[in-house]
């Protein structure tokens, strides 16, 4: 009888270490596929790979912990359990996963996943296009958060970050780029039409988590209402509502000019702060005293020719003129 119940042990650890083996493929290959370049069926297919991901490490966290996933009901103190037609055990599908008390899934990112359920069920009868851009923020969300659940059920070793830097769409972005996104055209009718009835659902506690849209606003350009979709990258105008007041949520990169100072701007500027002695020659000597040219040092850029001068440079150099009128007052 013991080694009964040993061999069980060793078959549900088994069963479960299998499951989550076929889970990290399946979403390791939804993120190559989403970010491979040749390939532009790539919203469709990553959608597909991560519910199936998603289902089979819950199966994985279920077997583990004892709890029954096959669909049954009970019949006295039986339980009668549903098959396929082909005479197959039906095992639990991700909503239903999601639906019990035991989900180790938090709200959030359920509601994520939710989303995506849905949105499989209407790219199954329709074609689409424009989801890779468009959608971008809540398909990263739903990486980082498999990402995270995997290595709290089954450790650190079993996590997707080793082999993949990070997920979907953080390369660098230039100029090109950004007008091809910032010019991105609007999603099919039925798609738009399932976001709105989606989000219009959500608190807004729930609508700004980054673990149901992960997402990253460039200031300026982007976007943050119920019924606009989701790009990992938005663009916002610098000067709305939006970007000065931005989710505590996001991550704010504002792409700005560094203000830039001739030499005889600097020397000026020394003089209005009241150090009417410092001269071009002072300020000469001082920049090759610094070996403040040096790329390496930030100071400065060459422009047509011409060295300017940085902000951290007009820094530098009031410190410098306060220092030495200390040393002459002692």
């Amino acid at each position: 009888m013991a080694k009964a119940a040993s061999k069980r042990v060793r078959t549900i650890g088994s069963i479960a270490n299998e499951l989550i083996k076929k889970s990290r493929e399946a979403a390791l290959s939804a993120v190559q596929i989403f970010n491979s370049p040749s390939i532009t069926f790539k919203s469709e297919t990553f959608i597909v790979l991560m519910v199936i991901a998603w289902t089979y490490l819950l199966h994985a966290h279920y077997r583990k912990n004892g709890i029954e996933y096959r669909y049954h009901k009970i019949s006295g103190a039986r339980r009668v359990f549903e098959h396929t037609g082909q005479g197959a055990f039906r095992y639990w599908d991700l909503a239903q996963c999601l639906k019990i008390r035991n989900s180790p899934v938090e709200e959030s990112s359920a509601t994520n996943l939710a989303f995506l359920i849905g949105l499989r069920h209407e790219i199954e009868h329709q074609m689409t296009t424009r989801l890779d851009e468009q959608l971008s923020a809540r398909f990263q969300a739903c990486c980082l958060n498999y990402n995270d659940l995997v290595k709290k059920l089954f450790g650190d070793a079993h996590g997707i970050d080793k082999h993949l830097s990070f997920s979907l769409q953080f390369s660098s972005i230039d100029t090109e780029q950004v007008k091809t996104l910032d010019g991105a055209k609007g999603l099919p009718a039925h798609i738009r039409a399932y976001i709105n009835a989606f989000d219009a659902k959500l608190t807004e506690d729930v609508f700004n988590d980054p673990r149901f849209a992960y997402r990253v606003l460039f200031v300026p350009k982007s976007v943050n209402k119920k019924g606009q979709a989701d790009k990992v990258i938005e663009f916002i105008k610098s000067d709305s509502d939006l970007a000065k007041d931005v989710n505590q949520h996001y991550a704010v990169i504002k792409e700005t000019e560094k203000t830039k100072y001739l030499p005889s701007r600097i020397v000026e500027l020394m003089q209005d702060k009241g150090f009417k002695s410092f001269t071009m020659h002072d300020h000469t000597t001082l920049w090759k005293k610094e070996n403040a040219k040096d790329p390496k040092r930030n100071f400065g850029t060459s422009v047509a020719g011409q060295w300017y001068w940085y902000d951290s440079w007009l820094e530098y150099v009031t410190n410098h003129c306060q220092h030495q009128l200390e040393l002459k007052e002692q």
